[in-house]
């Protein structure tokens, strides 16, 4: 949007007339009308009362605030991939950079074409590469103070690769501070900079730290699915969320207690009486490896406390305590292999 529409855009906001805007500006309604028509532009004298009067920024009044539609974002996008095909790099580096002095503040078009230009280094063979590196750069740097967390961790994570292929990784590890603690890949991406920068033992425990909190989350969610089938009836379905959950809890070293409590709240609902009876020995019988995971070979760099026996036994005592009184297992008070082995536990 030019700065005529832009003036037409406000002035038909505010219900001004031509010859009103005129009269308050100083200036002839001719003149206002060659600028909405794109004929003349304002001096540079009258930007600061046009902004006053009609309520808007200096950078919206010169379009720096421009926004672009995601459609018109991709087709821009498009369009830069159809150049790289058919012109050479240096005449689609020129485009892309007449696109953003045009939309300066369009953040979301800025990453995308910096992102274009990054990206097609790396796949073809640019004379002088590293010419491009101080606006490419410069791209992603003014992206780290928006607003809009998604860019500014998009921003950080491209600083990040272009550090890493460098070999720069203390320049790298500098934008990691951009990822939220609660994103994943911060993580992951502190222990690619630990191995890259030969901290073998670290990175490995970094890997093995964000496997353990994985297995909790993926855990979570297939409880959460096997509940929900339960809930709605669908044995079927919930037998198969809880196979998941098992195959989850070996896969990730958790120990066989953990593979046996999955199918406990099926059982009950099922009432079978020789499930119910495999399912309460094996979590009994495997009470111990609960703490499986911390001397597993998965997790061999990590340091956890050790297990307290004593509170392995008061755990073991609380499940039966809950079996015994648990009404929702009245199906298997009669049972005598039930009472034998409770009574012996």
């Amino acid at each position: 949007m030019k700065i005529g529409e832009v003036i037409r855009k406000y002035r038909k906001a505010m219900e001004l007339t031509q010859e009103e805007m005129a009269s308050r500006l100083g200036v002839t309604a001719p003149a206002v009308n060659k600028w909405e028509n794109g004929n003349t532009m304002p001096d540079i004298t009258l930007l600061a009362p046009i902004a006053r009067l009609l309520e808007v920024s200096l950078d919206e009044l010169l379009s720096f605030r421009e926004e672009l539609t995601t459609e018109e974002i991709r087709k821009l996008v498009q369009e830069a991939d159809r150049r790289f095909s058919a012109q050479s790099y240096e005449d689609v580096f020129k485009w892309i950079n007449e696109q953003i002095q045009q939309y300066p503040n369009c953040e979301e078009l800025i990453y995308s074409l910096a992102l274009e230009l990054d990206g097609q280094r790396l796949i073809q063979e640019i004379p002088e590469n590293e010419k491009y590196d101080a606006f490419i750069l410069s791209c992603y740097e003014r992206l780290l103070k928006s607003n809009d967390e998604a860019i500014r961790t998009a921003a950080a994570d491209s600083l990040y690769g272009f550090y890493l292929r460098k070999e720069q990784y203390e320049k790298a590890q500098d934008y990691l501070a951009f990822f939220s603690k609660q994103n994943p890949e911060r993580k992951r991406k502190q222990a690619v900079l630990y191995e890259k920068a030969g901290n073998l033992e670290k990175a490995c425990q970094t890997y093995e730290e964000i496997l353990l909190a994985d297995y909790q989350i993926l855990s979570a969610v297939f409880n959460s699915l096997f509940v929900m089938q339960l809930r709605g009836k669908n044995l079927e379905k919930a037998q198969y969320y809880a196979d998941k959950g098992k195959a989850l809890a070996r896969l990730f070293e958790m120990g066989e207690y953990n593979v046996y409590v999955a199918d406990l709240e099926l059982v009950k609902a099922e009432q079978n009486r020789e499930k119910t009876l495999a399912c309460v020995q094996g979590m009994l019988s495997n009470i111990d490896s609960i703490y499986a995971f911390s001397h597993a070979p998965l997790y061999s760099h990590m340091v956890f406390k050790r297990a307290d026996p004593a509170f392995i036994e008061i755990f073991k005592q609380k499940i039966l305590d809950n079996l015994c009184s648990d009404e929702s297992f009245s199906y298997m008070k009669n049972d005598p292999r039930w009472k034998e082995l409770t009574e012996k536990v």
